[in-house]
C-alpha cells in the first residue's frame, strides 16, 4: 500500500515534474525529459529490493523498446534489466531517487 504524500512532498514532486518538462510540447517529450533527469541525477550503485529480494542497482539504461528506464540489477552474481517502476526502497534511499518518484507520479497522472 502506497503511503499518503504530504502537501510538501506533492509540491516538491510538482516542481520536479515542471523542471523536467518545462520546454516539452507533448507527452513523449515530457517522458524523455523526466527520464533524462533520472539518468543524470540518480547515483549508482545503490541497494534496492525487487519482489522482496535485495539487489544492487549498478547502472541505468534506456529501454530498448519504447520509452522507460531499466535498472541494471546485480543479484547472485548476475545482472538483470528491471523496469525502474519495480524497485522498492528501504530506509537508505539513493541520491536522486526523487526523480524516479516524480516520474512515477507523472505516469500516474500527476500529484
Amino acid at each position: 500500500m502506497a503511503k499518503k504524500r504530504s502537501a510538501k512532498d506533492r509540491e516538491r514532486l510538482r516542481e520536479l515534474i515542471e523542471e523536467a518538462t518545462v520546454d516539452c510540447y507533448n507527452e513523449e517529450e515530457q517522458e524523455m525529459g523526466l527520464l533524462n533527469m533520472i539518468e543524470e541525477n540518480l547515483v549508482c550503485p545503490f541497494r534496492a529490493k525487487v519482489i522482496g529480494e535485495e539487489v544492487e542497482v549498478v547502472n541505468l539504461k534506456s529501454a530498448s523498446e519504447g520509452l522507460g528506464v531499466k535498472a541494471i540489477c546485480k543479484y547472485k552474481g548476475k545482472e538483470y534489466p528491471i523496469d525502474i517502476t519495480s524497485l522498492e526502497w528501504g530506509k537508505d534511499r539513493p541520491e536522486g531517487v526523487e526523480w524516479i518518484e516524480a516520474y512515477l507520479a507523472w505516469r500516474a497522472g500527476g500529484v
